[in-house]
């Protein structure tokens, strides 16, 4: 008797869920996309009303598809268990097609966690593929080759090489590079507020003068602020407690994580990048080794769905009564709804999927960055469970004839969730007073103030706005930012994200000639209808009939309208190496002064006033010293340059650190640079010696499991296994 065979994407998928069954399964995993679309070339027929995708396996996939046909041949029965988003329906798809399987026919089962009673009740009740869902898949990703592959060139000619567009990237970008905009705008206006201080410990504010409601800005200018003060300074001893307010309020629990506000947490309690979030989430649902052996320890963590399955509710529930006692327990269950239009709320919140298995047990199993995220979960999961918090806030409302101050203070009352997440608010306390009597007014100042600019993006901050304008789905935020960083559109700085100036020369391209692809509403527009494609209510191949054809259309005219930003100003000098006429170029770094006669001249120079000025001095002639840039980084250059050409280099700074293990012995991996250039290497040097000359990214090869890096080869960006060399192109 045939076995019978299991396909998964993740070979850590695939070795947690082997463990679970007995020998008649087979465990293998297609190691994620198995057939797609061609990788150079378009790869999409266009026959009148429909879109023919022209699926192919490639030469890396191959081995695995011949592994995968082979052990279908000798199964008895075959189940398909990618996981449960469109994505993984769609990889489910292709297996049964690369295998020689109609995919109506073949068992798929779904789990939300990888534990041994979810993989064994999956299997007792399989469901077929759901087409509908994969056709929305389909939808997507012919979309995304289509902008890819017909604007990202018109850009790359028109404007600067190596420039790409994209569906939710260029809409992301332009919320970005419009904050950006914003603050570059914005003129700060002046205002004042009046403080007073009561009994001499009592702070207050000024809330009503002479019958008007004092809120912010309502003060503005200093001779204002100093006729209140002085009306008020006049009427120091008339001031009563004209009012005591006391009110209960309850601060409710807050829901279990979703991917948003798991990459929202995680960035701003644990420093993590949405990227890192994911990597170890990732991890977490996998497998990792807990005393019961490798098992998955959260639920799955692409999810915009808020929903608790029954059996974990009464877990938590019994370990919130047996651990804190009934009153922290709610008299029913909470129940969460997501406000999101499509949220597949047949999917769950992200939570842990053994609450013995608390953070202090977990803390002789996982790795430091795991135990945190771990943590941040698993204490959600428990407090989204538990009873509200409960407040007395207290209000004294201090009077004269003119002016009321209002003072505000607050009680902890109870701290139901706050037992498990804690709470940094400590109480404001204030004093006991009785309505009536008299109060003195201790001291009183007038503060100025200025309005401040809208903050830059964080990357939380930005998935938030993403989710709440409807802009892409779980599975695209945390890549959608790494390919804006990736693709130098912007930069992190103390943790904002700052667009750079190619940023605002290609939306303002695409504001002029493209603007539905920048917009978030259109974006957010085909978002649901994809939504709708899998819910059965529209027709895929129609969704994409109605986007091609006016967007092919405007490409056509871009061509023709977009005027070419690569031309070559003439300076009016000749080039000192060669004679050649001096051009005005620009590049990855800015604007800067070439030889037109490159390639066979590589004379450059910067322009002057783009250099930074620095506070050293050219040992060699006493001129300053400016801050300039060549290809391994800034460097300090004498500003007589050419007639003194000394250099050297800047203060050493920290080496920046890479979100990617090292594959040798787990240690941060770490940029430097040598007199070769730049180089990626373990910072537990010289312990560990793993170095690699192209920048390692979360991605493992194919071929041996190792490590892969971004280069660039041949003129294309591709990964590039650190080991065995085996090259997939980036898209």
């Amino acid at each position: 008797m045939g076995k019978r065979l299991i396909i998964v994407e993740s070979p850590a998928k695939a070795r947690t869920i082997k463990n679970f069954l007995g020998g008649e399964y087979e465990v293998i995993a297609s190691k994620g996309h198995i057939r797609d679309l061609p990788k150079h070339s378009f790869g999409i027929k266009i026959e009148g009303e429909r879109f023919i995708p022209l699926y192919r396996v490639d030469k890396e996939h191959a081995p695995t598809v011949q592994q995968l046909q082979q052990l279908a041949r000798e199964a008895d029965e075959i189940y398909i268990a990618t996981d449960e988003d469109r994505e993984g329906e769609a990889i489910g798809y292709h297996i049964a097609h690369a295998i020689g399987k109609k995919p109506e026919e073949l068992p798929r089962i779904v789990f939300h966690e990888i534990t041994k009673s979810a993989i064994q009740k999956a299997l007792e009740s399989p469901r077929t593929i759901d087409m509908n869902r994969v056709n929305a898949q389909q939808a997507r990703r012919l979309l995304d080759r289509i902008v890819g592959y017909k604007l990202s060139p018109l850009l790359s000619s028109k404007i600067q090489r190596g420039l790409s567009a994209g569906r939710v990237q260029s809409a992301a970008l332009k919320l970005i590079v419009d904050r950006e905009r914003e603050i570059q705008a914005f003129k700060p206006q002046e205002y004042w507020s009046i403080e007073g201080i009561f009994n001499d410990t009592i702070e207050s504010s000024l809330s009503e003068f002479e019958g008007r409601k004092i809120e912010k800005m309502s003060i503005k200018t200093a001779e204002e602020a100093k006729e209140i003060t002085q009306k008020i300074e006049a009427e120091r001893d008339d001031f009563i407690v004209a009012k005591i307010e006391k009110k209960e309020r309850r601060s409710k629990s807050p829901a279990p994580f979703m991917t948003s506000t798991l990459q929202q947490a995680a960035s701003s309690k644990l420093g993590f990048s949405p990227k890192k979030t994911m990597m170890i989430a990732q991890k977490l649902y996998e497998g990792v080794q807990t005393p019961k052996g490798v098992t998955g320890v959260i639920t799955y963590m692409r999810t915009d769905s808020l929903n608790i399955a029954k059996e974990a509710q009464e877990a938590a529930r019994e370990l919130i009564a047996k651990e804190f006692g009934q009153r922290y327990l709610p008299a029913k269950p909470k129940v969460y709804t997501t406000k999101n239009k499509g949220a597949q709320e047949a999917h769950e919140a992200i939570r842990p999927t053994m609450l013995d298995f608390t953070p202090q047990i977990a803390k002789e199993y996982l790795s430091p960055d795991e135990l945190k995220l771990y943590t941040l979960i698993y204490n959600r999961f428990l407090a989204s469970q538990m009873e509200d918090a409960l407040f007395e806030t207290q209000t004294i409302h201090f009077k004269s004839p003119s002016s009321t101050f209002k003072a505000s203070g607050r009680k902890l009352l109870f701290d139901g969730f706050y037992r498990v997440l804690g709470t940094e608010d400590k109480d404001k306390l204030l004093p006991d007073l009785k309505e009536g009597e008299k109060a003195h007014l201790t001291r009183l100042e007038a503060h100025q103030h200025f309005t401040e600019p809208p903050p830059r993006y964080s990357e939380a901050s930005l998935i938030k706005t993403l989710e709440s304008l409807g802009i892409g789905r779980p599975s695209t935020y945390a890549p959608t930012i790494s390919l804006l960083q990736t693709r130098n559109y912007v930069e992190l700085e103390k943790k904002q994200l700052r667009p750079t100036d190619i940023a605002f020369t290609v939306i303002e391209t695409l504001e002029r000639h493209f603007p539905d692809i920048v917009d978030s509403g259109f974006t957010a527009k085909m978002e649901e209808e994809l939504d709708e494609i899998a819910e059965a209510k529209k027709d895929w191949q129609k969704v994409l009939k109605e986007f091609y054809d006016p967007f092919i259309e405007l490409i056509e005219r871009g061509k023709k309208e977009i005027k070419s930003q690569k031309v070559a100003i003439p300076i009016g000098r000749s080039c000192p190496e060669c004679g050649s006429e001096l051009v005005r170029r620009k590049g990855r770094f800015g604007e800067f002064i070439a030889c037109s006669g490159f390639p066979k001249c590589r004379y450059t120079e910067q322009i002057e006033g783009q250099n930074k000025t620095s506070d050293e001095v050219c040992e060699k002639c006493g001129s300053p010293m400016v801050i300039k840039r060549g290809p391994r980084g800034e460097f300090l250059a004498c500003s007589a340059y050419p007639e003194c050409k000394n250099t050297k280099p800047l203060a050493k700074q920290e080496p920046r650190k890479l979100e990617v293990p090292c594959p040798e012995c787990g240690g941060q991996i770490v940029e430097r640079t040598s007199r070769r250039g730049k180089f990626f290497g373990c910072a537990n040097y010289p312990k560990c010696t793993f170095v690699s000359k192209f920048e390692p990214v979360d991605r493992r090869c194919p071929e041996c499991g190792y490590l892969m890096a971004q280069r660039t080869y041949r003129n294309k960006e591709v990964f590039e296994c650190i080991k065995c060399k085996h090259k997939e192109e980036r898209h």
